[in-house]
């Protein structure tokens, strides 16, 4: 039997996509296990949704810790504790240094179609709130890996969606999330299979389904 991916996964909410990466698993179409859960914020649904999947969930506050290296380090060594392959930014709203070791293994995915609308202060709905404010006709989500400066790691895949005139942000986010649900599994898939190359800001893939015509 092959080995199985393990997946850290940090969030500070709701947990939906985490709770959609532990569906996929169930369901067989991910060959990965999540072997541990950091949580920012207490009393969030996440923490819940980690528990309730027998997963070792913990709350690692960043006001805890005496500074963002302490907390970093903190993270870091729970990770590695859990032996994780990599790790998935779901949802997670805190500034955390990742380590040369695990570089080029701490994706994560961002409610739009990168680089715009990403940045500081740019998550969750005040990227749909942007994107109806300025009239975009076109949004989307985004897998990329994470580096140490926002949004601004390698994109690995995009899936894009349109946005019409009467939209309010609400139904964006709702347009987005389905494709987040598709996106993030696939981009893990890939990682799993070996056929992610990351060259300067580009993420070569090895699949056919990616390649010109």
């Amino acid at each position: 039997m092959a080995k199985l991916l393990r997946l850290g996964v940090l969030l500070s909410g709701g947990g939906r996509t985490l709770e959609n990466i532990l569906d996929q698993i169930r369901a067989g179409k991910l060959a990965a296990e999540v072997a541990v859960v950091i949580a920012s914020r207490p009393n969030i649904r996440g923490i819940d949704i980690g528990k309730a999947a027998g997963v070792p969930t913990h709350l690692v506050r960043p006001r805890d810790r005496a500074g963002v290296e302490a907390y970093s380090e903190a993270m870091c060594r729970l990770m590695d504790e859990a032996r994780v392959d990599l790790i998935l930014l779901a949802g997670f709203l805190s500034y955390w240094i990742v380590p040369k070791r695990y570089l080029g293994r701490v994706m994560n995915i961002h409610p739009a179609l990168l680089p715009a609308f990403g940045g500081k202060g740019m998550y969750g709905h005040h990227v749909h709130e942007a994107v109806v404010a300025r009239g975009c006709k076109v949004s989307g989500c985004t897998v990329h890996f994470v580096n140490n400066a926002y949004d601004e790691g390698p994109i690995i895949l995009q899936r894009p969606v349109p946005v019409y005139a009467e939209d309010t942000p609400d139904d964006v986010a709702a347009r987005v999330f389905r494709e987040e649900c598709i996106a993030y599994p696939e981009a893990i898939r890939l990682f799993s299979e070996g056929r992610l190359r990351i060259d300067g800001l580009r993420v070569h893939i090895d699949s056919p389904a990616y390649r010109r015509p």
